[in-house]
C-alpha cells in the first residue's frame, strides 16, 4: 500500500509528490501520456524561478529524476476509477491493475483544445503554440495570428500586441464571446487585425511555420497569412469524468477546489490545471501540488 497515490506526473503532480515524500508519506504516481504533461512540450521556459532558460522536457526530466531519487515511484496506465472502502482505505483502479492507498491527489491537467489540422502536433514548438504567456515573448517584433474567440483569446491578443510587430486575430464567427472591455480594448490597438468568418485549412512551412491559409465561410474565397507563429486559443479540456462521484465538477468539467485544494471528500485532493482557478501557469500547478500535499499528509496523521 502506498500513503498517498497522484494521478498525473505533471508539475502540479510531481510537485505533490515531492512534498508528501519529504513528509515520510510513500507515494505512486500515475501518468497516462508524458512526464511533465504540458509543459513537457515547450520548446523553451524563462518563467520558473531560478531556470533563466530550460526546455520543457529538460524541466520534467529534473523533476522526475529529482521525485525518484527521493522515493516515489512511477506508474503508467490511465486510472479508470477510485473506490473508496473506508475512512484512509482508498483502491485506485488502472488499465492495469488495483493499488490500495491511504489518500489521492488528483492531478490530471487539462488538454487543449485543437483545430486538428494535418502537422499540427509536429509544429508545436516550431511555430505553433496554445499558451502566449508561455511563449509570446519569443516573438517579439514579428507577426503573429491568433485563433480563438472568448476571453482567453482577446487577452492572449492584448498581451501579444505588446511586443510582436502585428496580431492578426482570426474568428469563426463575425463577433466576439468575450467580455466587452476586451473587445474595446483589443479593438483601439493599432497592431491588432480583426479577420472574421474565416476557416483555417492549412499550416504552412516545412521545418517551422511560415504561414496559414485560410477559406472565407461566406465567400469560399483562400487567402494566406505569412506568420511566424499561430496561438491557438479555443479552450481547454479537463479530464476529470472518472472522479466525478467522489469531486464536484462545474459545468465545464473542472474540479471545484480553492487554494486549500480539498475536495467534499475526505481524503481526496486536488493540484493544478484540473481544479478551479483563474491562473494556470508553472508556478500556480507547483503552489497547488505543495498545498495538496501536505493536506493529504497531514489527513493521513489524523487517521
Amino acid at each position: 500500500m502506498s500513503d498517498i497515490i497522484v494521478i498525473g506526473a505533471g508539475v502540479a503532480g510531481m510537485t505533490a509528490a515531492l512534498y508528501a515524500v519529504r513528509n515520510g508519506k510513500s507515494v505512486t504516481v500515475f501518468e497516462q501520456e508524458t512526464i511533465g504533461g504540458q509543459i513537457a512540450s515547450s520548446p523553451r521556459v524563462e518563467n520558473f524561478p531560478t531556470q533563466r532558460v530550460l526546455s520543457g522536457t529538460e524541466l520534467s526530466d529534473k523533476m522526475y529524476e529529482q521525485i525518484t531519487a527521493h522515493g516515489a515511484e512511477l506508474e503508467f496506465g490511465r486510472v479508470e476509477k477510485i473506490v473508496k472502502n473506508g475512512e484512509g482505505d482508498f483502491t485506485v483502479v488502472s488499465e492495469y491493475g488495483e493499488y490500495p492507498c491511504k489518500a489521492v491527489i488528483l492531478a490530471g491537467g487539462v488538454h487543449h483544445k485543437k483545430i486538428r489540422l494535418p502537422r499540427e502536433d509536429e509544429l508545436v514548438g516550431k511555430g505553433i503554440s496554445y499558451c502566449a504567456v508561455c511563449d509570446g515573448a519569443f516573438y517579439k517584433e514579428k507577426d503573429v495570428a491568433l485563433i480563438g474567440d472568448g476571453n482567453t483569446a482577446l487577452q492572449y491578443a492584448l498581451l501579444l500586441a505588446n511586443y510582436c510587430r502585428k496580431v492578426t486575430v482570426c474568428t469563426w464567427f463575425a463577433k466576439f464571446f468575450g467580455d466587452k472591455a476586451l473587445v474595446d480594448a483589443l479593438k483601439s490597438r493599432e497592431n491588432i487585425q480583426w479577420i472574421p468568418n474565416c476557416s483555417l485549412t492549412e499550416f504552412l512551412g516545412e521545418d517551422k511555420l511560415s504561414g496559414l491559409r485560410f477559406k472565407g465561410r461566406e465567400t469560399d474565397e483562400t487567402f494566406t497569412l505569412d506568420v511566424e507563429a499561430c496561438f491557438i486559443a479555443i479552450g481547454q479540456v479537463p479530464d476529470n469524468q472518472n472522479f466525478a462521484e467522489w469531486v464536484d465538477l462545474d459545468k465545464d468539467g473542472y474540479i471545484v477546489a480553492d487554494e486549500s485544494c480539498l475536495t467534499k471528500t475526505k481524503g481526496i485532493f486536488v493540484a493544478g490545471d484540473c481544479r478551479t482557478k483563474k491562473v494556470r501557469q508553472l508556478t500556480t500547478a507547483v503552489a497547488d501540488g505543495a498545498c495538496a500535499a501536505v493536506a493529504a499528509a497531514n489527513y493521513i496523521e489524523t487517521l
